[in-house]
């Protein structure tokens, strides 16, 4: 019975110093590819927007080349691996694509916003959770933003999109932007939030024939938000993957070199690139 009584001890205190291990954890920002992002946040693995799709299986949207331009610097068994939470901001297929749909487990828990609750159920994610505002998930609460995809006839065609914010305990505030143009409301979620970091989509796309009407932050608008940033350090992603985004890193870190912007301010990824977040 001692050997029982020691053995269930044991036990115990394994998985305890495991829960401990799991929750200390440093968070971390690893960019996949695009705006794909493994996201490690209060002990948990969350994946944001995947498009697992191979190099050129997706039609050109500028008349350049087939999309993605790059392929996957991760193996997609070890993208998915572990992953408790997939958050979708929308579901343009370079957001999430049918690869990802295939791959993922059907009963993964999902956040969506409204928009995007048919989709989801044509899928067959069975605990896709529809976020109109807030969510406390696990210790972790997630705050969805709505972000505006272009002006005029542009915006009509590129729909509903969101942003999100995450906010945990002893952990940094994490602000994703999402597929959104430099706005006054991302200017006020900046200010209401006070975010450490914010993830920004740079590439300066455009659709054909609506070259003038940018559906996301260029070189200018990234600049302008870093202008707004307050504390948070500004990580730039969603560059170099895809033929209708032209801001690129090399000409986004011109820009910030031009305005004396340090690299300590805005972080630039690689694909592959891990960022270790700090308080």
């Amino acid at each position: 019975m001692k050997k029982v009584i020691l053995a269930v001890a044991l036990l115990l205190s394994s998985v305890f110093s495991f829960g401990q291990i799991n929750s200390d954890k440093k968070p971390t920002i690893q960019l996949v590819r695009n705006a794909t992002l493994l996201i490690e946040y209060s002990g948990k693995k969350m994946l944001l927007d995947p498009m697992l799709s191979s190099k050129g299986a997706i039609d050109s949207w500028a008349g350049i080349q087939k999309n993605p331009t790059v392929e996957l610097k991760i193996p997609i068994e070890e993208i998915v691996k572990g992953v408790d939470l997939v958050i979708v901001t929308h579901t343009h297929e370079d957001h999430f694509d049918q690869p990802a749909s295939k791959t993922l487990d059907k009963s993964i828990e999902l956040i969506m916003q409204p928009a995007d609750k048919d989709f989801f159920k044509k899928e067959g994610f069975i605990n896709a959770t529809v976020l109109e505002d807030q969510k406390l998930w696990h210790d972790i609460t997630i705050n969805r933003i709505q972000g505006q995809h272009g002006t005029g006839e542009v915006l009509k065609m590129m729909g509903k999109t969101s942003g999100f914010v995450l906010q945990a305990k002893n952990q940094p505030t994490v602000y994703i932007v999402g597929d959104a143009i430099w706005t006054e409301d991302v200017k006020k979620t900046i200010k209401k939030f006070k975010p450490d970091y914010i993830v920004v989509n740079s590439g300066g796309a455009v659709i054909k024939g609506y070259e003038n009407t940018p559906i996301l932050m260029n070189e200018e608008q990234t600049m302008t938000l870093i202008k707004e940033s307050g504390k948070a350090k500004v990580i730039a992603v969603h560059m170099d993957a895809l033929d209708h985004c032209f801001a690129t890193r090399a000409s986004l870190k011109k820009k910030a070199a031009e305005l004396k912007i340090s690299s300590d301010k805005l972080l630039i990824p690689e694909d592959g690139d891990v960022i270790q977040l700090f308080l």
